[in-house]
């Protein structure tokens, strides 16, 4: 299984291009801190490269940017390649699936007062929230009846 779930913060500007096929593309960083921190040493921080295809390359370029806190998922793809004095490298990359917004507009993200996203993550399963009040509900006599 290859699944990848990372979140940190953009180094730059994504800048979206196109494949002589008109597909819509975007490579970006994102900087992603270490989860423990050593004793008497400073976080470390990870830079993993990304690239998002079609209209999650829209979806990103349009609505983040540099310094802009994103959560991605997807899957880590390897591309061997020779460099420049014949040497065999391997280049690692998340293929980003879906992009989310992970801080308020306040804190430099892209959502509205009251911790909604203005726009919904790409490729999410669904953008419509329920708003049912308690009274909405209905309790279950005992537990009997229920199928787990």
């Amino acid at each position: 299984m290859n699944v990848i779930c990372l979140m940190g913060r953009l180094t730059a500007d994504p800048e979206l291009r196109h494949t002589s096929n008109q597909i819509a593309v975007t490579s970006f960083t994102i900087a992603v801190d270490r989860r423990f921190v050593s004793q008497g040493q400073e976080r470390q921080t990870d830079f993993i490269n990304c690239v998002a295809w079609r209209q999650t390359a829209e979806f990103i370029t349009r609505y983040f940017h540099k310094g802009n806190r994103i959560a991605v998922n997807g899957s880590l793809q390897a591309r061997p390649f020779t460099d420049k004095e014949g040497n065999k490298r391997t280049s690692y990359e998340v293929v980003v699936d879906n992009a989310y917004f992970c801080e308020s507009k306040n804190g430099g993200g892209n959502s509205v007062p009251g911790g909604e996203s203005q726009v919904p993550a790409w490729n999410e399963p669904s953008t419509a929230f329920s708003t049912a009040s308690a009274g909405d509900f209905e309790e279950i006599a005992g537990d009997d009846d229920l199928p787990f």
